[in-house]
């Protein structure tokens, strides 16, 4: 009996042990080995906070800031922290509803119920210090700083874009970006992001009981700093693009200005715009709906996407090409008597103007004379075939930056458009299309269609006297002047150099006493030339280009204002007023200033807004018929 009963006491003894054992090795796994344990232990006590690098700063060719960065703040919460709060007090610090509050906790619970997640984004340093005195009664929640872009000078929109919250594709394709993170969308926001954006980091804070942050966990010995994004310089003149807005107000249209000698950018105006501070902080989307609602459109950059016939503006690419084909001489005489005379129909000329040799057709803008230019061109004997000779033709235009991309660094650049043979094989039939079915061309209709940057590129090659540079924005980043070398290459046209000269007297002439005369400057040696856009849609657009001084050019300019007439009346003015105010930095003609100024050329809105190429072949037809262009 003792026996047995001394057996099952050391079977109890043993039992009691085993489990002590096992209770003892579980509590040394928990609390020495596994660090899930242990970090969940503290997690009430220490919060991950995410350190946000602020973005560079931008500023314009002369120093001027134009994109700075201004705080603001998340309010964050960790669900399984959060102690039925008094929803009525937070959501009036606030200013939400309390169905609004409902449904953005229910969503931070099914994101996560562990990790931090914002409730309410980009708060007002107004609202920030209210929360902040009141946030000891609501644990699981605490706020993280932030920063919005900020527009000292309310101008430019398109060109600096705008940055917002990363999509789901930006999510799958790049690791740098996590949920939450800022990205640049359009703009300069978006071709430099990555120097922009800086490099985030990460902080553990100790926390008290009345949810006080106390310090950083283990003297910050696991915190990574973030690094502020780079400051960047643009080629942009602050100043000229404000006054290019200000001249298009009321107006739809683009300017781009650029530097010939270095192709840097000095304006780039598309009208309608907005106030680029309306696509910041927490009325961004609103704000967004409306701009994209907008008729008028003024989200779409009309400067680097609108493409439109280039009018007589084009006369001097067929100028240039027809001497390179040996087709055209500065003697060359034609005659014309008010029309070019077609068996199917006549493409009128603004007046008579008799006899002209280059120089005068140029700066006269005489249809008569550029149409048998181009069909010296088409019907060059050096071809077998009028599709060769096209060919030939269109590969020259090419060289000018027209009808494909120039690869700025500014995001959403269309090519334009000069039709192929294949196109016309389609549209007329192989074999079956000649001159007469490609007059339109002559003077810049038809199916061409350019942007204004590639207008203002061209009067940059005119300028340099056969090259470009690809235009650009960016003239520093951080401390470095070095630039992409495709910014820094000359891009030559197949045009021999000593073929510019004589249209660059004609391009003098048309300033001097020709169709823009009107728009000369005292003292200064403007080159240019107008173009009148025909719109079936409407009232035709004005256009204009030109480079000044005719010596050591500083700057070339391409403008075009929707269903404003003639070349002549506004994009002429409103180019010489800004070549004005950029190289003398004053105005010497107040009056056509005031006039530009408050001029009002808005198009019905029922009525159909032509911002692309193209034409059919009847509308073609009966407008050149008609309509006597006068630039």
């Amino acid at each position: 009996m003792n026996v047995v009963s001394s057996g099952r006491k050391y079977v109890i003894y043993g039992t009691f042990a085993s489990v002590a054992i096992i209770y003892l090795l579980r509590l040394f796994y928990m609390q020495v080995i596994d660090e899930h344990y242990k970090l969940s232990a503290i997690n009430s006590a220490i919060r991950i906070v995410t350190d946000y690098a602020p973005r560079g700063f931008i500023y314009d060719r002369k120093g001027k800031l134009i994109v700075y960065n201004e705080p603001v703040y998340d309010l964050m919460l960790i669900p399984n922290q959060v102690d039925h709060p008094d929803t009525t007090e937070i959501c009036g610090l606030l200013s939400i509803s309390k169905d609004d509050f409902v449904k953005k906790l229910s969503a931070a619970r099914k994101f996560s119920r562990n990790l931090p997640s914002v409730l309410e984004k980009q708060l007002s340093k107004e609202t920030y210090a209210r929360l902040q005195e009141k946030l000891y009664k609501f644990p699981g929640f605490f706020t993280q700083s932030r920063t919005l872009r900020r527009y000292p000078i309310p101008t430019a929109a398109h060109l600096l874009g705008y940055i917002a919250e990363v999509d789901s594709s930006v999510l799958a394709n790049d690791k740098y970006y996590k949920e939450g993170d800022y990205i640049g969308k359009s703009g300069i926001e978006f071709s430099y992001e990555e120097a922009l954006r800086g490099k985030r980091g990460v902080r553990r804070v100790m926390v008290d009981k009345f949810n006080r942050e106390k310090g950083s966990f283990a003297d910050g010995i696991y915190d990574t700093a973030s690094v502020p994004g780079q400051n960047i310089v643009l080629t942009l003149d602050a100043e000229l693009q404000r006054y290019g807005e200000c001249l298009m107000q009321n107006k739809i249209g683009g300017i781009v200005a650029i530097e010939p000698s270095t192709g840097e950018i000095l304006a780039c105006v598309s009208n309608p715009s907005y106030d680029p501070n309306l696509l910041v902080g927490r009325e961004r989307t609103a704000n967004y709906v409306k701009l994209s609602q907008d008729p008028l459109k003024p989200l779409f950059n009309r400067a680097l996407m609108a493409y439109y016939p280039p009018g007589s503006t084009f006369k001097l690419i067929n100028d240039l090409i027809g001497q390179q084909e040996g087709v055209l001489f500065p003697t060359t005489r034609y005659y014309c008597d008010g029309a070019y005379h077609m068996p199917s129909h006549d493409v009128g000329c603004d007046e008579r103007h008799g006899w002209l040799d280059l120089v005068n057709a140029i700066a006269h803008s005489c249809n008569t004379y550029h149409c048998y230019v181009f069909k010296s061109i088409i019907d060059n004997k050096n071809y077998a075939t009028t599709e060769q000779s096209y060919d030939a033709w269109r590969n020259h235009v090419l060289t000018f930056g027209i009808g494909k991309r120039l690869y700025s660094d500014l995001p959403q650049e269309l090519k334009g458009n000069v039709p192929s043979v294949p196109f016309y094989d389609k549209y007329y039939g192989k074999g079956h299309w000649k001159f007469s079915n490609l007059v339109s061309l002559s003077i810049g209709q038809g199916e061409l269609g350019i942007t204004p940057l590639q207008m203002a590129n061209t009067m940059a090659v005119i300028a340099n006297r056969g090259y470009y540079y690809v235009p650009h924005m960016i003239k520093k980043i951080g401390d470095s002047t070095t630039v992409k070398k495709q910014f820094t290459e000359k891009n030559y046209t197949d045009i021999d150099a000593k073929y510019y000269e004589i249209v660059v007297d004609g391009m003098e002439n048309v300033v001097e006493m020709g169709t823009a005369a009107a728009s000369k400057i005292k003292g200064i040696t403007i080159c240019g030339k107008t173009g009148t856009a025909q719109n079936p849609h409407g009232k035709n657009h004005s256009l204009f280009v030109a480079f000044a001084p005719r010596d050591n050019p500083k700057i070339a300019i391409g403008i075009m204002v929707e269903n404003a007439g003639w070349g002549a009346e506004w994009a002429a003015p409103i180019a010489s007023l800004m070549i004005e105010k950029y190289l003398t930095d004053s105005i010497s003609r107040p009056q056509i200033e005031k006039k530009m100024l408050d001029g009002v050329i808005l198009p019905k809105l029922d009525q159909p807004k032509t911002t692309s190429t193209g034409t059919t072949k009847q509308t073609k037809i009966i407008a050149l018929k008609n309509v006597a262009k006068k630039d």
